[in-house]
C-alpha cells in the first residue's frame, strides 16, 4: 500500500514537470519515469490535469476593450416642488344664487390663499368650458348669458395651461325677462320699433 501511494505521488510530481512513461522491468516491477530506457518498451501515461485552488485573492486582468464601470458619484437630486394653494373659492355669486339681469350680465369674483403666485393665472369655466381670457385678476365679467341654471368654476393655471387648482362646480340661476315679457310690461310705441331690443322692426304691425 505504501509503495502504491509513493508511486502515485511520484506520478503526480513527474506530471507537473514532464511527460510520464511506464514499463515493467526485468524483475516484473511496474516502473514510472520521465526518462524510460531505450529498450524498455515504455508507454506514455495519460494523466488528467490537476485542479489548483487559489488560497489568496484572485486578480482578473481586463483587456483594453473591456469597459470598466465608473463609480456612481452623482448626488441624489431633490424632487421638484409643486406650487400649491391652501384655498381657492368663488366669492360672487354665492352657491345656488339667483341672479336677475335682463341683459344676461354676470360678475364673478374669486380669491385664493396664498395670493396668486408669479407665472399663474385665474381662468373662469362656465358650464364646463373656459370663458374669457386667463387673467391675473380674480374678477370676471360675462355678458348675454342665457337664462336658466348654469355651473361655474375658477381654475389657477400656469402659462402653459396646466391646472394647479380648481374650485368645485358651483350652480347659479340667471333670470332675465324675455323680449315678449318686456314688451308686455312696456308696450312698444311708434318710435320704439327698430330701437328697443324687444321692439324689432320686423315685428311692427302694419298700419290699417
Amino acid at each position: 500500500m505504501r509503495a502504491f501511494i509513493f508511486i502515485l505521488l511520484l506520478v503526480q510530481t513527474l506530471a507537473a514537470q514532464a511527460a510520464v512513461y511506464t514499463y515493467v522491468d526485468a524483475e516484473g516491477n511496474r516502473v514510472f519515469t520521465d526518462k524510460p530506457p531505450r529498450n524498455s518498451q515504455a508507454k506514455p501515461v495519460d494523466i488528467a490535469p490537476t485542479n489548483t485552488m487559489h488560497s489568496g485573492p484572485r486578480t482578473i486582468k481586463l483587456s483594453p476593450s473591456t469597459p470598466v464601470p465608473a463609480p456612481n458619484t452623482a448626488l441624489p437630486t431633490a424632487a421638484p416642488t409643486v406650487a400649491s394653494y391652501e384655498m381657492l373659492r368663488i366669492l360672487i355669486p354665492e352657491p345656488d344664487a339667483t341672479v336677475r339681469s335682463n341683459a344676461g350680465d354676470l360678475i364673478v369674483t374669486a380669491t385664493s390663499e396664498p395670493d396668486l403666485m408669479p407665472g399663474h393665472f385665474f381662468r373662469l369655466v362656465l358650464d364646463g368650458q373656459p370663458v374669457a381670457e386667463p387673467s391675473r385678476s380674480p374678477v370676471f365679467s360675462l355678458q348675454n348669458i342665457d337664462r336658466g341654471t348654469h355651473q361655474i368654476a375658477v381654475e389657477i393655471i400656469t402659462e402653459g395651461g396646466v391646472v394647479i387648482e380648481r374650485t368645485p362646480n358651483q350652480p347659479f340661476h340667471l333670470q332675465r325677462t324675455s323680449l315678449a315679457q318686456r314688451r308686455a310690461i312696456n308696450p312698444c310705441q311708434e318710435e320704439d320699433w327698430g330701437v328697443r331690443p324687444e321692439c324689432p322692426a320686423e315685428d311692427k304691425p302694419e298700419d290699417d
